[in-house]
């Protein structure tokens, strides 16, 4: 899965350079497209109770991205456990230079305990590591 993001005046720090916790938000939304591709809506799993929680997130910084900046998110799913999905992210700039790269792993909860529990099935089909 890739998207494409322009950088905005909003996304920016005082020098003009993305603000480093923004890349965090491209990463989410780009997991979300990802699983969206897949028939995987996260509004829907949310009204039946299921959510998915950022439980760690490692990122290293290369290069800065700027103001007006095209900038290119590529997401992969790389492990996929009873309970959890990690996923690798690549964040790129137009000459194809990696900006920023990093994983990122999600626990499925129950919503009414907000307690780990298995991913289910049908999910799981989805993002086709059916069971």
């Amino acid at each position: 899965m890739s998207m494409q993001i322009r950088v905005y005046y909003e996304d920016t720090d005082s020098g003009n350079v993305v603000y480093y916790a923004n890349y965090l938000k491209y990463m989410e939304r780009d997991r979300t497209e990802y699983l969206r591709e897949r028939g995987v809506d996260l509004g829907t799993w949310q009204n039946q109770g299921v959510l998915f929680a950022v439980v760690e997130v490692h990122v290293q910084y290369r290069k800065s991205a700027r103001y007006n900046d095209l900038i290119t998110i590529e997401t992969e799913l790389v492990k996929c456990t009873r309970a959890a999905l990690t996923f690798k992210h690549h964040i790129f700039n137009t000459e194809k230079e990696i900006l920023v790269e990093g994983t990122a792993t999600l626990v499925c909860i129950k919503a009414a305990t907000l307690k780990a529990c298995r991913i289910p099935d049908e999910l799981l089909k989805c993002i086709g590591k059916g069971v």
